[in-house]
């Protein structure tokens, strides 16, 4: 299958492109990282006119986003409502034109009015259901991060450990999250795609552990391993595999929740429950 990833050098698009290929799928990778000819906020942009025509199924990632750092200072500028405005249009455009299959990456915050990213997904959110496509929304999926600006909460502890060594948090750290690793989100994202008309667009899609973990855990287990250790950059990477292990060797199996429905679903149990 020819399957085109817009946001292939993201948080999740990095992963899943790399998990297709393995698969023997053929992937049209899409990512501003790539140089301007991949930039979704140029209109038209003949580069994502082609990927997206020639394609089986698109998965849309990208967006300007990043860790509650990156949105504190960026979400409510013009430049970020605008990046995301034209992104949506361009690729929504596109995807319309050519009746494409389709699964949006939303978010958690998409019923948060007051927060500028919750309300650019929630308009994703109202595309995607009007072109049949379907919404997913994923639960702090960690994996890997290249762009330190744009890091999320492992990340970035591991980072201040090194540069701050005793940081405050934004919060007391009480508050828990459900974590996921990325490679997990991609074989969910994979089980969409297979089974994507036993969805309605309405469908409410959540990708997630079940397993709940607290902020200051993560502080914790993030500090000693960045304590007296040098050459930053590559420990910095390979401190990250060694707080992702820890978190995915302790997690419950990865959950699928349609409809709101809370039972852990394993991959081969939903495959089994669609073909009823």
């Amino acid at each position: 299958m020819k399957i085109t990833v817009l946001g292939s050098s993201g948080q999740v698009g990095a992963y899943l492109t790399e998990y297709l290929r393995k698969k023997g799928h053929t992937v049209h990778e899409f990512d501003v990282v790539n140089g301007d000819h991949h930039d979704m906020t140029t209109i038209p942009n003949p580069e994502l006119h082609r990927v997206i025509m020639d394609c089986d199924f698109v998965f849309f990632l990208a967006f300007d986003v990043g860790g509650s750092r990156y949105l504190k200072k960026y979400q409510h500028t013009f430049k970020f409502i605008d990046n995301n405005t034209r992104l949506m249009a361009n690729a929504f455009g596109l995807i319309e034109k050519y009746n494409k299959r389709f699964v949006f990456a939303s978010s958690q915050m998409s019923n948060m009015s007051y927060s500028p990213y919750g309300v650019m997904k929630r308009v994703g959110e109202l595309y995607t259901t009007a072109l049949k496509g379907l919404t997913v929304k994923f639960w702090n999926v960690y994996g890997i991060e290249h762009d330190h600006e744009k890091s999320h909460v492992i990340t970035d502890f591991i980072r201040k450990g090194f540069e701050e060594g005793d940081f405050e948090m934004m919060t007391d750290g009480t508050e828990e999250r459900q974590f996921l690793y990325a490679e997990d989100c991609c074989e969910a994202l994979e089980t969409v795609m297979e089974n994507f008309t036993d969805f309605k667009p309405e469908d409410p899609l959540h990708i997630t552990s079940f397993r709940s973990t607290s902020i200051k855990k993560l502080l914790q287990l993030s500090w000693v391993y960045s304590i007296g250790l040098i050459d930053q950059l590559r420990l910095i990477l390979v401190l990250q595999k060694i707080v992702f292990r820890w978190i995915r060797e302790t997690r419950q199996i990865v959950i699928l929740w349609v409809g709101g429905c809370l039972r852990p679903i394993c991959r081969m149990e939903l495959q089994q429950s669609l073909m009823k």
